[in-house]
């Protein structure tokens, strides 16, 4: 048996066919169009999305009928909020995404309200424009005639899972799992629930909110006259970097991955304890099994880092594709002491500074491309350990005295960007601490497959699923370079609130 996963991220879906003993069997990949209306703005069309979807699907499914698939898993780009009307399922506007930063405002007015330590108790989270419960308020300030939709119960809210879910089903399920409600910041995380308080908060109507399900079970069918004659269970869903820790293996307190994509995410499992974070971390839910029982994670977020070499790409041009960064950076012994801040939406993790803008310093007549592509690995491998650093202290209450970053073993990553050897060096030399990078570099569609098969008896344990996870290289640490550490945390602060000045 196999079970396909569906990975709608930020710039296009991963179809994969996982096979029993957890290989990637068969793969298909689509791009969709971004959308910059305004700086700062960030929107998709979800009908494209749905488009990428059944492309990257059929292209993963050919020649498949010697392997049929027996059931699908999801994972998705977070916190972008769709909406989508329930008769017809097409989308009344375009979505907003997740790096959207135009709410800023308004999460300040709600902080100076004295809304965030409220806020941050219910949803382990703070009030930033990266959650969707301001881009909804937005849409309901701006966007009156959708809103009037949302208010009379014809236009569904949801994320890019329950859109997806809405699509494959031909509309029966208007579902969402407990991973993706917890982005929102309109669910209470200890009660696993929608909350009344915040909805009425942020004004966003319960009645337009998905149901909320488990993270590993069946919750609904393929129609096989929406998706390619397909009629197989939907039975595993979660947020991408929670299906990342999953198909990490991470499945004891204490055991963490960080995923290099578009962003950063780095994520530690704490089990069934929620640690709150003193120091700008965010307290999620990781998954959510079949009987209600919650796993939690304390998480950073960076939102820039992979996005950053596609600006080397296509914003400067000093790139013919993104894997070229790293023989460019090769080519110099270090930065020349060039540093990046590549705060191109903001900051978040640990800083979180929504008008934080990107910064170059130390550029002299000497100064090459070759400079500027090392600083940039540089930059991504200092804002990791800028999280790293907190969460080790932090996740030090949870878990056994070995598991994870609290005694420093080992790290294990995730994502485009770990097939660059010198950035995971470089990672490795910041953090002292081995970086780990599996055979199957796709974990965030993997842990989708693994939640799926779970459900369905492709897969019989947790125990199982770990024994499928293979090491590809392991990086062990060099020397730390701190000096260049304490460059980049002084070019931070220069970058904070420069949309302000």
């Amino acid at each position: 048996m196999s079970v396909l996963a569906i990975d709608a991220g930020t710039t296009g879906v991963t179809a994969l066919v996982v096979a029993a003993d957890g290989s990637v069997a068969r793969r298909g990949y689509a791009e969709f169009s971004q959308y910059f209306p305004e700086p700062g703005w960030v929107e998709h069309r979800p009908d494209e999305i749905w488009q990428a979807t059944l492309t990257a699907c059929a292209e993963a499914l050919a020649g498949a009928d010697a392997d049929p698939v027996s059931c699908v898993g999801i994972t998705n780009q977070r916190e972008t909020a769709v909406l989508w009307d329930r008769s017809t399922l097409a989308a009344p506007r375009r979505a907003i995404v997740w790096q959207d930063r135009r709410t800023a405002g308004l999460c300040a007015q709600l902080n100076e309200a004295g809304h965030g330590a409220r806020v941050r108790d219910l949803t382990g989270l703070r009030i930033d424009p990266y959650f969707t419960a301001t881009k909804l308020s937005w849409l309901a300030a701006h966007d009156l005639g959708v809103w009037a939709g949302v208010a009379d119960g014809s236009v569904a809210i949801g994320t890019v899972d329950s859109y997806l879910i809405a699509r494959l089903t031909g509309g029966r399920r208007h579902v969402t799992d407990a991973s993706n409600a917890s982005r929102t910041l309109l669910f209470d995380i200890a009660a696993g629930q929608w909350s009344a308080e915040l909805c009425e908060l942020f004004g966003v109507p319960p009645h337009a909110l998905p149901e909320v399900t488990a993270s590993t079970g069946e919750i609904g069918r393929t129609d096989p006259d929406a998706f390619l004659g397909l009629s197989v269970p939907i039975a595993g869903v979660a947020g991408d970097q929670q299906a990342a820790l999953f198909g990490q293996a991470c499945y004891s307190p204490g055991a963490s991955k960080c995923t290099y994509g578009t962003g950063s995410f780095v994520l530690a499992n704490t089990g069934p304890a929620i640690v709150r974070s003193a120091a700008g971390l965010l307290s999620t839910i990781a998954w959510m099994d079949d009987s209600g029982a919650i796993t939690y994670a304390l998480e950073g977020s960076v939102f820039v880092t992979g996005a950053a070499i596609q600006w080397l790409r296509d914003g400067l041009g000093i790139l013919g594709t993104a894997s070229d960064s790293e023989t460019l950076a090769r080519s110099v012994p270090d930065s020349g002491g060039v540093v990046f801040v590549p705060a191109l939406t903001g900051l978040g993790a640990p800083d979180w500074d929504p008008h934080a803008r990107g910064t170059i310093f130390g550029l002299t007549r000497g100064t090459t491309a070759a400079h500027l592509a090392r600083a940039t690995l540089e930059a991504i491998a200092f804002e990791v350990r800028d999280v790293i650093e907190v969460m080790t202290a932090e996740i030090a209450t949870v878990g056994p005295a070995d598991a994870g970053p609290a005694d420093a073993r080992a790290l294990r990553v995730d994502g485009g960007a770990t097939g660059n050897d010198l950035l995971m060096q470089i990672q490795a030399d910041q953090l002292q601490i081995p970086v780990e990078r599996p055979m199957v570099a796709e974990t965030t569609g993997l842990g989708a497959a693994f939640l799926a098969g779970l459900a369905t008896g492709v897969w019989s344990s947790p125990a199982e699923l770990a024994s499928t996870w293979r090491l590809d290289r392991r990086f062990a640490p060099g020397t730390a370079d701190d000096a260049a550490h304490r460059r980049w945390r002084e070019a931070v602060r220069r970058s904070l609130g420069w949309a302000d000045r």
